[in-house]
């Protein structure tokens, strides 16, 4: 399995970062190497996965979305309900305990919807260390209230008024901070995106969704799920999921953000509409124009408002297995509502793409087709952004 020795998947990933910054890389290698073989680091993760996350996360069977598909049967991995409200802390735990091994007291994060950002500052507050996290002003104004959770849990906010100001702004602040405070800092990247190992670390660790979903999958229905779809903007959630059915016949879908259309700074389809680029320290595919410069970007959800994505994603593609199509803000709009007035569940606008994609095929699956939604997060923090959308109406009402 990938990646091999340089950190390549296929062709996509490496390492393409200043000189100044490998030996830092080099030692987060050798680091979580040697967690991987400590029965001690995996006990005291296990122990934070189950009585601080709230892991394992439920499987729930959507009657209500299914009943109204009138064919395949709908579930949902509900890592809504891990604490911080998404899948991110998976990782952030795993990475803040890997930095505390390494002896540094700091971390920082580079955030978009700002769960990420909230996650980090959840690690950094419970093992008791400094948090810096660096958000865009855009995303700052959309997503007040996780800005509002952050700096009360302790994290330093940092307000990015450069380029878009939005994430792809945000990680490259965060990168400039990290260039220079490596010694005592560590960089919690919260994607599969980034230098090796980052896409590595961040993929296995998060692969605990998909690891728990197999056994309760097959203890339920005797059997592996026909479908598993989930959104992807760098693309965590979703190699988190498909990472343990990459070698099973389950038809995996990515779900990239269409925005208001397939035009130029009008979308995140990266994987849809780029084209083979270098951002943020990795080769992958990103948005640019024919000169190689990152092209502005549009989606409703701020986590999925990113140019690149990770290398993984890119050879999955490449390899054609895994399918990636896009939805645009509309139908995640729609299907936002949906979800939250068919089955009372109100999810995060990121896995409402998922959700719209899985509602279009649905209907076309035979009767024992059993389609899995990974609900990558809540969506109490998206309620002024969709309030905005539908111009203040009082939906359902």
């Amino acid at each position: 399995m990938y990646p091999d020795p340089k950190g390549y998947y296929g062709r996509y990933g490496g390492r393409f970062v200043p000189e100044t910054l490998i030996p830092a890389l080099q030692k987060i290698e050798k680091a979580y190497a040697e967690i991987q073989n400590d029965p001690a680091f995996s006990q005291e993760l296990a122990y934070y996965m189950k009585n601080f996350v709230g892991r394992e996360t439920p499987l729930y069977f959507a009657p209500s979305l299914s009943k109204m598909t009138g064919q395949a049967r709908i579930f949902l991995k509900r890592e809504d309900l891990n604490h911080t409200g998404s899948h991110k802390i998976n990782n952030t735990m795993g990475q803040a305990l890997l930095a505390k091994r390494m002896g540094k007291v700091r971390l920082i994060a580079e955030t978009g919807a700002g769960q990420h950002g909230v996650a980090t500052a959840t690690a950094a507050a419970v093992l008791g260390l400094k948090c810096t996290v660096y958000m865009g002003s855009k995303d700052m104004a959309r997503q007040s209230l996780n800005v509002f959770r952050m700096r009360v849990l302790g994290a330093e906010v940092k307000e990015v008024n450069k380029g878009s100001q939005t994430l792809k702004d945000a990680t490259n602040e965060a990168f400039r901070d990290f260039i220079q405070s490596f010694e005592y800092s560590h960089m919690v990247i919260g994607s599969v995106v980034g230098p090796h190992p980052y896409p590595m670390i961040v993929r296995n660790f998060q692969s605990i969704i998909g690891k728990e979903l197999r056994i309760q999958f097959q203890e339920r229905e005797g059997r592996l799920p026909s479908h598993i779809v989930a959104c992807v903007g760098g693309g965590s959630n979703a190699m988190g999921v498909f990472y343990p059915f990459l070698q099973d016949p389950v038809r995996l879908i990515g779900v990239e953000a269409g925005g208001i259309d397939i035009i130029d700074g009008q979308h995140c389809a990266t994987l849809s509409e780029g084209s083979d680029g270098i951002l943020h320290g990795a080769f992958s595919r990103l948005l640019q124009d024919s000169h190689g410069q990152i092209l502005d970007t549009h989606s409703i959800s701020a986590g999925l408002d990113y140019p690149g994505v990770g290398p993984e994603h890119a050879c999955l593609r490449e390899e054609k297995r895994v399918s990636y199509v896009h939805v645009s803000d509309k139908e995640a709009v729609d299907a936002f509502l949906k979800l939250s007035e068919m089955e009372g569940i109100i999810p995060a606008l990121e896995s409402a793409h998922a959700v719209a994609y899985a509602l279009k095929i649905a209907g076309e699956l035979d009767a024992k087709a059993a389609l899995v939604i990974n609900l990558s997060g809540r969506g109490d923090k998206d309620a002024e952004e969709v309030i905005s959308y539908l111009g203040g109406e009082n939906h359902g009402n």
